[in-house]
């Protein structure tokens, strides 16, 4: 069993995780970035990446994260792979305990757990991803302009989504279990006046249909009558929200309806000083790695002047 000691301690490596490290390396914090079970976060199950600022050419979302975990160590950031399991706020420093059984101790604290899309668990979902079955119709819709598309879901992020998409397709389709939106109404009154998407109420989705060119169609049962139909499609777009990685933090932080950690309005401050939340973790609304990036620098940067402003005080 080994302590490790740090001036900042971040837990989580995907985007968020590893831009407070580079920005916390460069200000002299000899950051430690604790590794979970998904190294590099989502982006390392995203084939192509085409949104990231910086790269004409499509790229690849586990070389994107193994570039920025180098560059992290290129200056000075040491990566540890382990599973925390525990954590102390009653700091600074504030603790982690590793699966390992390894302590991990930090003067200020960056939690960057990420969120995982919530999946429907049918038959050639997972088989199929990345072949015509998406969580993230503003990562990968770009890639079904002109093409058939459905949504599946009901809330907020389905409508946003199907809304969303009319700007690459003309011919998308909600789908959606029950025969009526759970989303504001607001959204639902722009989605039931958009001419180029329609709805399929009732209907609950048995499995993915495709083969190894990738997806063709998704069947559907009806809630009602139990009849069975194929609905032809180039893309299926999962949209039934997303699971933040807050577990560990159940009534230690505050968190919001869905589970999301609660900062402080445009900053990454959470209701315990030194402790920051950036990424997916707080972020329920853009899930981008390019924002999840830019809250990771946000929570570098306050992590240093945390620290700058405890040690002014401390010599007074």
């Amino acid at each position: 069993m080994t302590t490790h000691t740090t001036r900042m301690l971040i837990i989580g490596s995907g985007p968020a995780g590893l831009s407070a490290a580079i920005y916390g390396a460069r200000a002299g914090m000899r950051p430690i970035v604790v590794q979970g079970l998904q190294p590099g976060g989502q982006l390392t199950i995203t084939t192509d990446v085409e949104n990231y600022p910086g790269f004409r050419d499509v790229i690849q979302g586990p070389w994107l994260m193994q570039e920025m975990q180098a560059q992290a160590e290129h200056v000075g950031t040491r990566m540890l792979w382990d599973t925390i399991t525990e954590v102390d706020f009653s700091g600074p420093p504030f603790r982690a305990i590793g699966d390992s059984g390894d302590i991990y101790e930090g003067e200020t604290l960056v939690i960057a757990t990420g969120a995982q899309a919530r999946w429907l668990g049918a038959p050639g979902e997972q088989e199929l991803s990345g072949k015509g079955v998406s969580a993230c119709a503003t990562c990968d819709g770009f890639f079904y302009r002109g093409k058939k598309v459905v949504v599946i879901g009901g809330g907020n992020t389905a409508v946003e989504e199907a809304l969303y998409l009319t700007n690459h397709s003309q011919d998308v389709t909600l789908i959606h279990r029950r025969d009526s939106l759970r989303a504001e109404k607001i959204l639902q009154d722009r989605l039931l006046a958009h001419p180029n998407i329609k709805v399929l109420w009732n209907k609950a989705v048995e499995r993915f249909v495709g083969e190894g060119t990738g997806l063709t169609g998704v069947e559907l049962k009806d809630t009602v009558t139990g009849e069975t139909m194929i609905e032809p499609t180039d893309g299926a777009f999962v949209a039934i929200g997303h699971a933040p990685a807050t577990e560990l933090f159940k009534g230690k932080l505050e968190l919001d309806a869905g589970g999301y950690i609660v900062v402080q309005p445009g900053t990454p401050k959470t209701a315990i000083p030194g402790v920051f939340a950036c990424g997916d973790v707080m972020d329920h609304t853009y899930r981008q790695a390019v924002t999840a990036a830019g809250t990771g620098c946000m929570a570098a940067l306050d992590a240093e002047r945390f620290l700058a402003e405890r040690e002014f005080l401390a010599a007074r």
